[in-house]
C-alpha cells in the first residue's frame, strides 16, 4: 500500500462528475478546492460531490479548502498575448487601467512606498521577472532580468517582507467561516508570515476544521517553529517560496521544513510542480520523477497535484503516475534509521504531560511492531493524536487510525501512512482494544494468525489525554 499520500486540485479538467469520480477513484486522499477561482457556492457542491464519491467508493477522502490570501495583480493585458523581452525597460505604476508589455498598472496603492531599488518584482508563476533600478515620483523603474510571455490578470509578486497586505484577509475569514460550517476537514491558509496569522483563522474556525499554514514566504521561515506549533498541518508551497527566496535555498528549505514537522508530528505536505509537464504531456519529465521521489525520501507526508488535475489533458493518469512513482520511492526511503534517530530527539524535546506519554506509547509500538514482526499497529483514537504520533516513526507495518468519529476518520487522509478505518464508541480500554481488532478482522486488513499492536487509553470526550496502553495481540 502507498503510504504517502496525494493531495489533487479540481477545477475545469474535473468538473464534471465522472471525471472527479475517476480522480478520485485513481487513489486521491485529499480534494484540494481552490478558492481563488470560482465562487463559493460551486466550491460547496464540489464538496457535497466528493462527499458522495467518497461513499461510493468505500474509502474516506478529505477536503481541503485552500483560501486565496492578498492577491496583487496587474492590469488587463488586452486580448492576446504580451511578450516581455529580457533587458527591455519597463514602468510598474499603481493605477487603474490597462498594461502593456513597457507599462504594467497594478492594484496595490502602496507600490512606492513597498519597493526599493535592487528588489525583484514577479508576473504570474515566477517566469518573468522585473528588478527595480529606480523611483521616480509615483513610478517604479525596471529592467526585464527574465522575459516571458503574459495575458490576462497575471499575479505580481513583490518581497514578502515588504507587503502591507494582510493575511489572512478579511475575505479569507468570511471564505474560511463558511467552509468550516460546510464541512470541509482543513482550511489552507496563504502567504503566513507568523504564528499569529494561523491563529486568527482558528479564531474564526475553532475546532470545526484543521488549519494548513502554506509556507511561502521568506518571513515564515523565521518563525516556522511556532507556525508549526499551531497548525494542523503544513504546506512546503515551493512556487511562491522559490519567487521569495534564492531559488537555490528551496530544495534545502523543504528537507528543513518536512524535518521539523515530522519530529513534531504535524502533517506536511509538498507542493508546486511536481508532475507539471503532464498538463500536457502523457508521462513526467525524468527530473519530475526524481523530485517526487525525493520528497518521499525527505519525509513529506503528502504530494500535492495543481494544473496537472485542475486543468491537465488527464488528471486520473497523472495521479496514478504519481502514486507509483510515490511507492516505488518508499521501497528505498530509510524509514528504520529515521525512527531511530526520532526516538533519541523526542527524549530532549518533551511537550506537555500528554503528548509526552503518547509519543513515548508510540515509540515503544514502534520497537515492539519491528520485534514481533507485526501486521499492523491498531491506533485508537479520537482526535487523530495518536495516529499521527505513531506516523512520526514511518513503521513498516500497516498502520490503521481507528476512530468513532468521521471528522477524525477524514482528517487522518492526510497524515503518512495511516489507513483510517471507523469503530463504534466503547466504554473502556478493554472493549476498545476488542473492537479495534475485531473491526481490522472484518476490514480484512488483518487475519488469523497475525500478530497485532494495539495504541489505545481511556481519553475524555475531548479526547485530550494520552493513549497510555499498548497491548501485542495474536488473532485467533
Amino acid at each position: 500500500m502507498r503510504k504517502t499520500k496525494i493531495v489533487a486540485t479540481i477545477g475545469p479538467a474535473t468538473a464534471e462528475f465522472d471525471d472527479l469520480y475517476n480522480l478520485i477513484d485513481a487513489g486521491v486522499d485529499v480534494v484540494r478546492l481552490n478558492l481563488s477561482h470560482g465562487s463559493v457556492e460551486e466550491h460547496l457542491a464540489r464538496c457535497e460531490q466528493v462527499r458522495q464519491i467518497s461513499a461510493q467508493i468505500g474509502r474516506p477522502v478529505g477536503v481541503l479548502a485552500d483560501l486565496p490570501g492578498p492577491k496583487i495583480r496587474a492590469g488587463s493585458f488586452s486580448a492576446g498575448s504580451h511578450l516581455f523581452e529580457s533587458g527591455a525597460q519597463v514602468v510598474v505604476t499603481a493605477h487603474e487601467g490597462p498594461s502593456t508589455a513597457s507599462r504594467v498598472t497594478v492594484d496595490y496603492p502602496t507600490l512606492i512606498h513597498d519597493t526599493a531599488e535592487n528588489d525583484l518584482i514577479v508576473l504570474g508563476d515566477g517566469a518573468i521577472t522585473l528588478r527595480v533600478v529606480r523611483l521616480v515620483g509615483d513610478e517604479v523603474h525596471a529592467l526585464v532580468q527574465s522575459g516571458g510571455v503574459t495575458q490576462g490578470r497575471p499575479g505580481v509578486h513583490l518581497r514578502g517582507d515588504r507587503m502591507r497586505m494582510e493575511s489572512p484577509t478579511e475575505e479569507d475569514l468570511v471564505m474560511a467561516e463558511q467552509m468550516a460550517a460546510a464541512g470541509v476537514d482543513f482550511i489552507a491558509v496563504s502567504f503566513v508570515r507568523s504564528s499569529n496569522d494561523v491563529l486568527r483563522v482558528k479564531a474564526v474556525v475553532g475546532e470545526r476544521a484543521q488549519l494548513i499554514a502554506k509556507i511561502e514566504t521568506a518571513s515564515a521561515l523565521d518563525d516556522i517553529d511556532g507556525i508549526i506549533s499551531v497548525s494542523d498541518a503544513v504546506m512546503v508551497a515551493r512556487g511562491d517560496l522559490g519567487i521569495d527566496c534564492p531559488m537555490e535555498d528551496v530544495p534545502h528549505l523543504q528537507k528543513r521544513i518536512i524535518r521539523s514537522c515530522v519530529e513534531a508530528g504535524v502533517p506536511v505536505i509538498t507542493a508546486t510542480q511536481m508532475l507539471e509537464s503532464m498538463i500536457t504531456a502523457p508521462t513526467p519529465t525524468r527530473a519530475e520523477v526524481s523530485d517526487v521521489a525525493n520528497a518521499v525520501f525527505d519525509g513529506t507526508d503528502a504530494v500535492m497535484l495543481s494544473g496537472e488535475t485542475a486543468i491537465g489533458h488527464d488528471p486520473a493518469g497523472v495521479v496514478t503516475t504519481m502514486s507509483q512513482i510515490a511507492a516505488r520511492a518508499e521501497l528505498e526511503a530509510s524509514y528504520r534509521q529515521w525512527a531511530e534517530r526520532l526516538g533519541r530527539i523526542q527524549r530532549t524535546q518533551w511537550g506537555p504531560d500528554s503528548d509526552r506519554i503518547t509519543a513515548a506509547m508510540a515509540h515503544a509500538a514502534s520497537r515492539a511492531a519491528t520485534d514481533v514482526d507485526a501486521a499492523a499497529i491498531l491506533c485508537c483514537t479520537r482526535s487523530g493524536r495518536t495516529a499521527r504520533a505513531m506516523a512520526r516513526f514511518r513503521p513498516g507495518s500497516l498502520l490503521l487510525g481507528i476512530s468513532p468519529h468521521p471528522s477524525t476518520i477524514r482528517a487522518l487522509t492526510l497524515t503518512w501512512g495511516v489507513e483510517p478505518m471507523p469503530m463504534p464508541e466503547c466504554h473502556s480500554t478493554d472493549e476498545m482494544v476488542w473492537l479495534a481488532v475485531e473491526s481490522a478482522v472484518r476490514a480484512e486488513r488483518v487475519r488469523s494468525g497475525d500478530t497485532v499492536v494495539v495504541l489505545a487509553g481511556a481519553p475524555d470526550r475531548q479526547g485530550t489525554a494520552a493513549a497510555d496502553v499498548m497491548r501485542i495481540v495474536s488473532i485467533t
